[in-house]
């Protein structure tokens, strides 16, 4: 159940920037900076470095770009989530304690700041995307290579997700993302979970109440 392949370079990456402006205006909200230094709806996570986890989403594409790629195969879409140190680890677990770290030093200059920085990136990340080729590849340094747009499908999800997670922290309502931005991030976390639970559990999730497992959930 491969990712939809007639998703062209072009749609990919216009969806990314959908997603992005999406979280722009999220951080802008009066409501982000009011609750800043208040918990946040996850475990052990500040408001303010929920808040910079979800802003790095965007901070840190321009500096995936620069890095220079290494000569090796990138990883595929799904073998990037076989490499995640994070994946079914605990809260206390020392990759998410570096996780809300990174988010508060992100976060370290303030909401306003933060804001600023989010939208003045998404402002100049249209044209640095148009300008890649299709076939690009990009490192992440210190792990390992991803072609472009696989990289940015994983950056969509990640918004996606803490999005919400941000919204309902702050007591204002989830971003409607467009169809082009929560077609590619379900589908991604269908096959997450279909390899975690299984396919008989996700089409008893979604068709059978009384047979529906306890979750189904990617993570």
């Amino acid at each position: 159940m491969p990712i939809d392949a007639t998703r062209t370079t072009t749609s990919i990456r216009a969806a990314y920037l959908d997603a992005a402006s999406s979280a722009a205006a999220l951080l802008a909200e009066p409501a982000v900076a009011k609750a800043w230094t208040e918990p946040s709806a996850l475990a052990k996570f500040q408001l303010s470095g929920l808040a910079g986890h979800l802003a790095s989403q965007i901070l840190a594409v321009p500096r995936v770009l620069d890095t220079p790629v290494p000569d090796e195969e990138p990883a595929t879409l799904l073998g990037h989530y076989d490499r995640g140190a994070w994946i079914d680890v605990d809260v206390d677990d020392e990759v998410n304690v570096g996780i809300r770290h990174s988010g508060e030093q992100t976060a370290a200059a303030g909401a306003a700041e933060l804001a600023r920085q989010v939208q003045a990136t998404v402002a100049n990340l249209g044209a640095a995307l148009a300008a890649e080729p299709a076939d690009r590849v990009v490192h992440l340094s210190g792990r390992w290579s991803l072609r472009l747009d696989d990289f940015l499908i994983t950056r969509m999800m990640e918004i996606a997700v803490h999005s919400d997670d941000l919204a309902v922290s702050v007591g204002v309502a989830a971003p409607e993302l467009p169809d082009d931005v929560v077609g590619p991030v379900l589908e991604l976390l269908v096959q997450l979970a279909v390899r975690r639970h299984g396919s008989a559990a996700l089409l008893r999730a979604f068709s059978r109440a009384e047979r529906a497992p306890g979750t189904v959930a990617a993570f």
